[in-house]
């Protein structure tokens, strides 16, 4: 080299052969000639030519030079920089050029011409490309390492590679550019900050959106580089994150953006950093946490990511990130959820517990991307998500929240339709998720119309898919009805009901239209136009767009057609969503893309169009209807019995028969009824008659081949057939045939002529044949009828006893255990009650004679002989039949007239029956009579009675149908103020007067005085006043008050001059008063307007009398404690609709996040207990006609304890899960009109009453009370009467149905819905008391029949529910964010003991 050294001193260039000197004196064309030459030399030399290495160092030398290095043309400097890199290699490892300031020169010099390879399509790519790859393969910059700008250097050479890359370059540009800044990181003592920035600044979003190709680079670098620039990575995140040093990088704000990148990179580059995102995780920043959260949730939900079982103490500082206080932080972890569970199914577990707590958020966004989250996961795959998480999502369907719950129905519905429907995962699959047809279905049950036609457009879209042919949705819609629970049935054939009334009432509107212009037209279009908006969304807004259509209506000719189509009876589905298309077409505008007109009248067609039946459906589905009945249908595949699918399919077409009656007119379709006729199992036949009754109206003249096969069919089951079909088959011949007399008369001679007495069991069908004879054709048969009904009902049937009764000291039995002749004495009576609803007078003064015969059944406690013969279930049956008879005949204006009051108060005791199931089945008559606004409102004043009801769930009972009727009162009201007039019998305070005269000739009231019994009084007067003053709406407190102060100064009007009574009523005012003074801030205020009493129960007030006295003793002011009835507690139904059934209003349910664990979706279901009632679904289907019953009005459970196992599984018609451990209702099929559009039977509720205590008769003692003495004695259950056979349900069909038929002869099927109380379970006790077997309280009669047995003395405070302390501890004791998941806990224990729960009274207190 000392020779190289001399040689260079000596100044003179040797250039390769044929090449001339290279100064400035040429030309630029020339110079780049030459340098061409000069290029090829160096590059063929190679580092072992030492010779050619000294002869050229002064020519390396000089190229060098700033001549060069600075020369303006492009071309010269790439050849230089060519020929420099070449140097660099053949000169290695020692380089020419000894001056740090050169060398700098000569490396920023080359890392300049790099930017040539920016231009992939230059002609001197090639020469750009060379250049890379010589500096890469000699690792050239190494050098740069000595000097004290290195930094400066390669952070330059970085910066211009990744601004050259593009993807352009092929692979080999990419490696070689990789190579050699690699080799800089790893051959490096250190790696600068900036160096670091310039590489990581890649991997920031908006840099990585704008060139993929750095990104990509930098993201080879660092995976070449991972352990040599770990240390590096490592001091920069720890500068920033745990000394919060933000200046030493600009990258500091991106700090998170990097991690995720690094970390998708290659982990190991954050070994060291992931430790300090845990504590970031408890940072105070809200934005910090926020922002290590979302960081996180990706690179935990990241596809391939192993992190959470690498780093586990991370991950469960994460997990605790879902309980933040900060509502974005939850919300990011809720989101996270989806992605979570659809990478790493392993991670569900973990994940659950804490959704589950999310989905209680008091955040709606939250609670609604917990939703988002499961669905997501479950439409990817259902296997991902467990069944907890859908449970989640079903409980969110009750959200208080209609945005949330809209999520979680869409979402369930979804789920449904691909799993279950269209089967994409398989059997098992399908079979998982089942249960959410029903639980869909079930939402149909609340009051908002919101959910209403959501669910509707879900079974159109979803459950059975409108778009689908004809066959196969029919094949859909006949197996999703079969498999439905009996609740979800009831919801769906009320869908169906309230679509064909609203369908009714729009082709009214156009009725209207069609008619000329006059006054009452007006008002007569502006009452419909109310009525149909009551059927839309947001009644408030819609009611202009409504006003605005039937305005369109009258001016478009062509939409009014087209709307008169889409409601005609014919509408076949292809019409219909022809007509839908004009009428949105023509209604809309497509410079207004958001028309809430438009929406609006979308939402009408939705509910209107008849997108799923039709006279081609209806074909089909009888034809589904016959392969079954054949055994050729797929109902095993499909996993229902054929039997079931059968009865099914019958009762589908019944229900349609109702809605869309004209799609059944085809010979084809009644020749397959008339098929289903001669059937042996009753229930198919039953149905078809009732379709034919609703269908046949134009079979006669339409049809008369059929016509003439019918008619014998129908003459011979009302002669011989079972009850129920008789009773139909009556009823078909009335509707479908014009000569009715004639075939009327044809069966009533001989019917007649062979009633006989010697065979009861061939009584009971000519009976009832004739009951409906004398109902449908009373004038017909008038006079055969009056000596029927006298010598023979009366005389020959029930004022004899032949056979004498079956001793027991049972108070009930099963149907088919009740003797013949009482089932005949029952269809006698109703014989008799339904001649005189035919005849509707009473002329002939029969009604007062039928009266005295019921009362007097009633008085002798359904023995009327009084001989002794008949056995006390009997006499029950009998009491009860007399007791609804008596509620039938009140709902006739001319026979209401002439029942007394004594009369009156004899069938009130009735619900104070000793037999549990009379009591049971007379309140589903009275409720079922108030609520259709029949029956007198005096009657609503019965169920105070109930106060003192031993059987907590009847007092639950009678306060969800108090109520229901006073609030079916006041809406009916509000929608209907011209009925003013009539107020005394609608408004519902006005029952105040008849509680008090009632109580008032309470037969237990016989000390005026007596302490205890005034307490009862009071019990009972609060029974009916806390929820009248739940609401003081229109100041009525005060009007309550003063009607009690007009009362105190009249006189009883049944004993105007008895004293004693009038003391009585005297002090029973005083109760009332007292109450009301006590639990009212605004009773002083002026009334609203002066009360009219009932002249019947009062007289005139005498204004020369001030009755100012006090009756009450001293010692009752103590009882009455102040403070505000609570109506979030019996009224929770109506001021919080989307509560879950029967659960506590708790500050998180005021947070919004309404829950329903229920374990079974079934929303009359009696769970879910807790402390007292919370009341049933209190408002009226939103349609205009009041008398309809929301499907799920008395299928509400009281609050209290929980209940006892459902004992009877194997009755028929009962459901077979039980519900958080008590029995539901047994929910048997409806047989008739009335089951399916009236209301819904099955309200009663399961008791923990074992049946011996409900149904023996008690020792003596008070009405509703036990003897005192019985708490003192000790006995212990009998084992024998444990697991006893259980009992039937208490009715049988044929002889238990209603003594009511409406004017379209719908009966109730109120004794086949009624519970039925198991054998051998233990009864309740008083605390600390020894159990007492019910054994021990058979032998003694009670004294004074007419109401059952209270619970011990000891236990009376108990039997009331909780205190009200109780109550108000309970509402106001849970806080924050945990109660959800307490309350949730809660019931999952009561749901999980409950099969084996024997509860005893006094345990109520002391939860």
């Amino acid at each position: 080299m000392a020779h190289s050294k001399n040689r260079a001193t000596d100044g003179k260039i040797t250039y390769p052969p044929g090449v001339k000197e290279i100064s400035d004196k040429i030309s630029k064309e020339e110079m780049v000639r030459r340098l061409k030459m000069v290029v090829k030399t160096f590059m063929d030399m190679d580092q072992d030519s030492e010779e050619e290495k000294e002869l050229y160092l002064n020519l390396a030398l000089h190229l060098a030079s700033d001549f060069f290095l600075k020369h303006p043309d492009k071309d010269v400097r790439l050849l230089v920089a060519c020929c420099l890199a070449d140097i660099f290699r053949i000169y290695a490892p020692e380089a020419p050029y000894t001056s740090p300031d050169k060398l700098k020169d000569i490396f920023m010099f080359i890392t300049r011409q790099l930017k040539g390879l920016e231009d992939t399509k230059s002609a001197q790519f090639n020469r750009y490309f060379y250049l890379l790859e010589n500096i890469a393969w000699v690792k050239s910059y190494n050098i740069c390492f000595e000097l004290e700008d290195s930094n400066e250097i390669f952070t330059q050479l970085y910066r211009t590679l990744f601004q050259v890359i593009n993807n352009g370059h092929n692979q080999k540009v990419h490696m070689h550019m990789v190579d050699l800044m690699s080799s800089i990181v790893c051959e490096g003592d250190s790696v600068s900050q900036e160096l670091l920035d310039t590489v990581l600044v890649n991997l920031v979003p908006a840099h990585k959106n704008l060139n993929k190709q750095a990104y990509d680079l930098a993201k080879a670098l660092l995976k070449r580089t991972a352990q040599a620039i770990e240390p590096y990575i490592t001091n920069f995140f720890n500068q920033v994150l745990m000394l919060g040093k933000t200046s030493v990088s600009d990258l500091s704000e991106h700090v998170f953006d990097l991690i995720l990148e690094l970390y998708n990179i290659d982990s190991h580059l954050l070994l060291s950093v992931l430790p300090q995102l845990e504590f970031k995780l408890k940072s105070n920043d809200n934005d910090e946490r926020l922002q290590v959260v979302k960081l996180l949730a990706k690179m935990f939900g990241a596809k391939d990511s192993e992190l959470a079982s690498q780093n586990k103490p991370l991950w469960q500082c994460y997990l605790g990130r879902f309980n933040d206080i900060h509502v974005p932080v939850r919300l990011e972890c809720v989101k996270f959820a989806s992605h979570c569970l659809m990478n790493h199914p392993d991670l569900a577990k973990d994940l659950t517990e804490y959704l589950k707590v999310r989905s209680h958020d008091p955040e709606e966004a939250i609670r609604h991307d917990v939703i988002v989250s499961i669905v997501t996961a479950s439409k990817k795959d259902l296997s991902l998500v467990n069944d907890h998480l859908l449970n989640f999502v079903r409980e969110r369907t009750l959200d208080k929240r209609w945005r949330v719950r809209k999520e979680a129905m869409m979402g369930l519905a979804q789920i449904y339709k691909k799993y279950a429907l269209q089967a994409e995962a398989g059997k098992e699959a399908a079979k998982q998720i089942s249960w959410i047809k029903d639980k869909l279905l079930h939402i149909y049950y609340q009051n908002s119309i919101d959910d209403r036609l959501l669910v509707e457009r879900i079974f159109a879209q979803y459950l059975v898919p409108h778009n689908l042919e004809t066959t196969e949705r029919m094949k859909c819609l006949y197996y999703l009805y079969a498999t439905l629970d009996g609740n979800a049935v009831k919801a769906l054939n009320e869908m169906w009901k309230c679509q064909n009334m609203l369908r009714h009432h729009v082709k009214d509107l156009l009725d209207l239209i069609k008619q000329p212009k006059s006054d009452s037209y007006s008002k007569a279009v502006f009452s419909k136009v109310m009525v149909i908006t009551r059927n839309l969304p947001d009644p408030g807004k819609t009611q202009d767009f409504v006003k605005k259509l039937a305005q369109v209506l009258e001016e478009d000719e062509k939409v009014r057609k087209q709307l008169e189509t889409l409601v005609s009876p014919s509408c076949s589905c292809k019409q219909a969503e022809v007509c839908v298309k004009e009428i949105t077409k023509k209604l809309g505008s497509p410079k207004q893309p958001s028309n809430p007109f438009l929406e609006m009248v979308k939402f009408l067609l939705e509910r209107i169009a008849p997108v799923h039946i039709d006279t081609e459906s209806i074909s089909a589905l009888i034809k589904q209807v016959n392969k079954s009945i054949e055994g050729t249908a797929d109902d095993e595949d499909e996993g229902v019995p054929t039997e079931q699918a059968i009865r099914a399919g019958l009762e589908l077409l019944k229900v349609l028969s109702f809605t869309h009656p004209v799609s059944f007119h085809s010979a084809e379709t009644f020749e397959s009824l008339l098929g289903c006729l001669k059937m042996d199992d009753e229930k198919v036949a039953e149905a078809a008659l009732q379709i034919f009754k609703n269908t046949g109206s134009k079979l006669e003249e339409s049809f008369p081949h059929i016509k003439s096969v019918l008619l014998s069919v129908l003459q011979h089951k009302a002669k011989k057939g079972p009850p129920r079909q008789a009773k139909y088959a009556i009823h078909c011949i009335h509707a479908m045939f014009a000569n009715r007399d004639t075939h009327f008369a044809q069966i009533f001679e001989p019917l007649h002529k062979s009633l006989d007495t010697d065979n009861m069991e061939q009584l009971i069908t000519p009976l009832t044949t004739l009951g409906h004879l004398a109902m449908l054709a009373p004038e017909q048969f008038a006079a055969p009828l009056k000596s029927l009904v006298a010598n023979f009902i009366v005389k020959d049937l029930l004022m004899n006893d032949r056979i004498p009764g079956k001793k027991t000291t049972k108070l009930w039995v099963p149907d088919d255990e009740v003797s013949p002749e009482t089932l005949a004495k029952i269809q006698g009576l109703k014989l008799m009650v339904r001649w005189l609803l035919g005849v509707k007078n009473n002329q002939s003064k029969s009604g007062n004679s039928t009266l005295r015969m019921l009362t007097a059944i009633l008085s002798s406690d359904g023995d009327l002989t009084e001989q002794g013969k008949m056995g006390k279930p009997d006499m029950s049956r009998l009491r009860l039949a007399a007791g609804c008879a008596i509620l039938r005949l009140a709902q006739e204006p001319c026979y209401h007239e002439i029942i007394t009051l004594e009369q009156y108060q004899l069938c009130a005791l009735v619900i104070n029956d000793e037999c549990y199931q009379v009591r049971q089945a007379f309140a589903q008559k009275l409720h079922k009579g108030l609520c259709r606004l029949r029956l007198p409102l005096e009657y609503l004043a019965v169920f105070t009675l109930c106060a003192k009801d031993p059987v907590k769930e009847r007092r639950a009972h009678a306060r969800q149908c108090l109520v229901k009727n006073i609030n079916l009162r006041r809406e009916y009201l509000k929608q209907h103020a011209a009925v003013s007039e009539k107020l005394i019998s609608l408004l519902p305070e006005y029952v105040v007067p008849y509680a008090i005269h009632l109580l008032v000739h309470d037969p237990d009231y016989v000390k005026v005085q007596d302490i205890e019994q005034l307490k009862d009084i009071k019990e009972a007067l609060w029974f009916v006043l806390e929820i009248l003053m739940a609401k003081n709406e229109n100041n009525s407190h005060a009007f309550i008050r003063k009607m009690v102060e007009n009362i105190k100064q009249t006189k009883d009007g049944q004993c105007p001059d008895d004293p004693k009574i009038n003391e009585k009523l005297y002090t029973v005012c005083d109760v009332a008063m007292n109450i009301v003074i006590s639990k009212s801030t605004t009773y002083s205020l002026e009334s609203p307007k002066d009360p009219v009493l009932p002249a019947r129960y009062f007289t005139q007030p005498d204004k020369n009398f001030s009755n100012t006295k006090n009756y009450l003793p001293a010692e009752m002011k103590s009882f009455f404690t102040p403070g505000k009835p609570k109506a979030a507690n019996v009224l929770g139904a109506v001021n919080k609709p989307l509560s879950a059934t029967g659960k506590l209003q708790t500050k998180l349910s005021r947070m919004e996040t309404m829950s329903n664990a229920s374990s079974n979706s079934n929303p009359g279901s009696p769970g879910r207990s807790k402390g007292r009632l919370d009341s049933a679904d209190v408002d009226h289907s939103e349609n205009e006609d009041i008398s309809m019953k929301s499907p799920s009005e008395t299928e509400k459970p009281s609050r209290g304890r929980k209940r006892g196992a459902a004992a009877n599984q194997d009755d028929k018609g009962q459901e077979s899960k039980p519900k958080r451990g008590r029995k539901k209702a047994a929910n048997t099929s409806t047989d008739d009109a009335e089951d399916q559009w009236g209301e819904d039977g099955s309200m009663a509720e399961a008791s923990m009453e074992t049946e011996d205590e409900q149904n023996s008769p008690p020792k003596k003692g008070r009405r509703g009370r036990p003897p005192k003495s019985a708490a003192s004695k000790d006995e212990t259950p009998s084992k024998g009467r444990r697991g006893r056979r259980k009992t039937a349900p208490p009715a049988d069909e044929e002889n238990e149905e209603e003594l009511e038929e409406e004017e379209d002869d719908e009966d109730d099927a109120g004794s086949e819905n009624m519970e039925v109380k198991p054998k051998g379970r233990r009864g309740r006790k008083p605390r600390g008391e020894a159990d007492t077997t019910s054994d021990s309280v058979e032998s003694t009669p009670q004294k004074r029949r007419g109401r059952p047995p209270k619970s011990q003395t000891a236990a009376k405070k108990a039997s009331g529910g909780r205190s009200r302390a109780a109550a108000n501890q309970e509402e106001e004791s849970e806080e924050e964010m945990g109660i959800a998941q307490q309350s949730e806990d809660e019931e999952d224990e009561a749901m999980d003991s409950s099969p084996k729960v024997r509860r005893k009274v006094g345990r109520r207190d002391r939860r």
